[in-house]
C-alpha cells in the first residue's frame, strides 16, 4: 500500500500501486482465445490470429490499444503480434534507426532474451530500419517485410488469417487501417480476414476479479476528484478551474482521464458531451461533472450534478430526486437475464424502463440518451447490447433529465457490477441524496 498526498484542498488517499505483471495472465487470455476460435470454426486446420498494436502521436500520450494489451500485456507501439492456433507466437517489433531507449521508456525491452519472461516464442524484426526512434501508420513497405513474408509464406500454405476487423463505422479503426494498408502489398488480405471482434468482445465483456480490482482502484481515484470538484464549486470559478482540481487529482494517484472531463455549468449542463469547459459557474445553476480516471488500463465513469449556491431551489430538487429515483430504480431491478437495451423486449429492458419511470413523473422528451453502457478497458467498452445481461457484465446506470429552456441538466452516473443476485454499485461511496451533495459544496463555505 501506497499513502499518496494531495496538495491544494489536502486531499490524502491509500491505493494499491500496480504491481509486477504477471504475463502468464495474457498467456491464459490468447488460450482462451485459441480456443474460442477453434470452436467457432472447427473446419479450420491452420490459422494465424494478428493482433496490431497501436501508433504513438505527437499531441497525445501512448496508450496501448486496448484489446492488444488485454492479450499481450505490451506497451510497445508499432508491434504485431502472430498467434498460431497451435498457441505459438511471433511478436513483430519495428527497427528504430535510432536507440528508442534514449527517446522513450521501455518496461522490458522487446528482445528475445526477454521472450520467456513476456510468454512468448519468438521476438523478431518487423522489418529494415525506420526512420527516428518510432515507427508510423503509413509505413514503407521495407519497414515490414518480415511481417509481409511471414503472411506470404503462411497464406501460400492454406492458413486463414483472423483479426479484429469488424465492418461498423467506429471499432478498431487503427487495426483495420492496418489491414488495409497492408492490402496493397498482399492482394485479397482484407478481404480473406476472419473478424474475431465478437470474440474478443464476449472474452473481455466478463470481468475476472483482478479486472474488478483494477476498476475499483479508478472508482477511488474518481471518488477523491469528484470531492475536490464539489469543494471548488463556487460563484464565478471557471469551469476550467474545477477541471484542472479534479484532474491533478487524477495525476496525483498515477491515473489518467479515461474521457475528456466534463465540467457543464447551467445550459452547458444540457449538452450531453460538452468539453470546452470555459464558461464561469454562476449562483443558481447546477453543475454536471462527468469525469472517469483509467488507472492500469481499466476505466471509472461517474458524473454527479451540483448546486452552485450549495443548495437546490425547489424546483432543482425535484427533477433531481426524480433522477436520483430512476436510478435507484433500476439498479433494483437489473439482474441477469435482462438487457441494457432491447426494443423488442421493452418490459425487461432497462433503458425502456428507466425511460418509462420518467415518462410517468412527466419527463420523458428530457430522458435522451441511454440509460447506461458497459464498463472496462474503455469507458464505452465492447460487449454486445443484443445479449442480455449476466454475471460479470460491468456498467454504467446514469438516467439524466436535460431541460434548456430551464438552464437546467442533471445527470447521475455510476458504475454496477453484475452478480448472480443482482447488480452492485461500486461506487456508492461518492454521495448522491441531494442533501448530501449540498453538503459536499457547503463544506468549502464553511
Amino acid at each position: 500500500m501506497v499513502l499518496i498526498s494531495i496538495g491544494g484542498k489536502g486531499f490524502t488517499m491509500q491505493i494499491d500501486m500496480p504491481q509486477i505483471k504477471n504475463f502468464s495472465l495474457f498467456k491464459e487470455r490468447r488460450d482462451a482465445l485459441v480456443e474460442q476460435i477453434k470452436a467457432r470454426y472447427p473446419k479450420i486446420q491452420k490459422g494465424i490470429v494478428l493482433l496490431f498494436a497501436d501508433f504513438e502521436h505527437d499531441r497525445a500520450r501512448f496508450r496501448q490499444e486496448s484489446s492488444f494489451y488485454y492479450f499481450t500485456g505490451i506497451e510497445e507501439p508499432g508491434v504485431v503480434l502472430a498467434l498460431d492456433l497451435s498457441g505459438k507466437t511471433t511478436l513483430f517489433t519495428p527497427v528504430c534507426g535510432v536507440d528508442r531507449s534514449i527517446w522513450m521508456h521501455q518496461d522490458i525491452p522487446l528482445t528475445q532474451e526477454n521472450a520467456e519472461q513476456l510468454t512468448l516464442d519468438t521476438i523478431t524484426d518487423l522489418g529494415k530500419p525506420c526512420r527516428g526512434y518510432q515507427i508510423n501508420p503509413f509505413f514503407h513497405k521495407d519497414e515490414v517485410e518480415q511481417l509481409l513474408a511471414f503472411i506470404n509464406k503462411e497464406k501460400t500454405e492454406g492458413a486463414t488469417f483472423f483479426a479484429l476487423n469488424p465492418t461498423d463505422q467506429s471499432s478498431y479503426i487503427s487495426t483495420r487501417s492496418i489491414i488495409a494498408y497492408i492490402s496493397q502489398w498482399i492482394p485479397g488480405f482484407a478481404q480473406d480476414m476472419q473478424d474475431i471482434s465478437p470474440i474478443v468482445a464476449a472474452l473481455r465483456r466478463s470481468k475476472s476479479q483482478a479486472e474488478i480490482e483494477r476498476i475499483y482502484r479508478a472508482i477511488n481515484i474518481t471518488t477523491l476528484a469528484q470531492e475536490a470538484a464539489a469543494q471548488a464549486i463556487a460563484d464565478g470559478v471557471p469551469e476550467s478551474e474545477i477541471q484542472a482540481g479534479l484532474e491533478y487529482i487524477f495525476i496525483g494517484a498515477g491515473a489518467r482521464i479515461a474521457f475528456p472531463s466534463i465540467v457543464a455549468s447551467g445550459i452547458n449542463g444540457t449538452v450531453l458531451h460538452y468539453v470546452v469547459n470555459r464558461n464561469v459557474v454562476r449562483n443558481g445553476d447546477l453543475v454536471v461533472v462527468d469525469i472517469g480516471a483509467e488507472f492500469d488500463y481499466y476505466c471509472a465513469d461517474i458524473t454527479r450534478t451540483y448546486p452552485v449556491s450549495g443548495t437546490f431551489t425547489k424546483r432543482q430538487k425535484e427533477l433531481y430526486n426524480i433522477v436520483l429515483e430512476t436510478q435507484k430504480y433500476i439498479a433494483d431491478l437489473a439482474q441477469p437475464g435482462m438487457w441494457l437495451n432491447n426494443k423488442n423486449n421493452p418490459e425487461q429492458s432497462l433503458h425502456h424502463l428507466a425511460k418509462k419511470f420518467i415518462e410517468e413523473r412527466g419527463y420523458g422528451n428530457y430522458f435522451v440518451h441511454g440509460v447506461g453502457h458497459y464498463l472496462g478497458m474503455d469507458v464505452h467498452d465492447v460487449g454486445s447490447y443484443a445479449t442480455p445481461l449476466k454475471e460479470g457484465d460491468v456498467f454504467t446506470i446514469e438516467p439524466g433529465i436535460y431541460i434548456p429552456q430551464e438552464r437546467t441538466g442533471i445527470r447521475i452516473e455510476d458504475d454496477y457490477w453484475m452478480t448472480k443476485d443482482g447488480a452492485i454499485c461500486l461506487s456508492e461511496d461518492i454521495p448522491k441524496a441531494s442533501e448530501e451533495i449540498e453538503k459536499m459544496v457547503q463544506q468549502q463555505f464553511n
